[in-house]
């Protein structure tokens, strides 16, 4: 399984946010945010840390998707 941030993009947007407002309201780092916005793992501490900073619940700023399989 992938994880996917969009809805974490949407909330920003939605309370006219920018990643950097994010990275110093949450604590986490630039690279974490890089990682985010790349759609790559991070650890239950920065999506805590953010939840917490949002207000929100693990479930309203990322979702689960299948993994994409490639054929050759």
């Amino acid at each position: 399984m992938a994880v996917t941030y969009k809805k974490l993009w949407h909330i920003l947007i939605d309370r006219n946010l920018k990643k950097k407002d994010l990275e110093a309201m949450a604590g986490v780092s630039h690279y974490q945010m890089c990682k985010l916005a790349a759609d790559k793992d991070v650890t239950t501490d920065v999506i805590g840390a953010i939840c917490a900073a949002l207000d929100v619940k693990s479930d309203e700023v990322m979702d689960f998707v299948p993994d994409r399989i490639t054929e050759s």
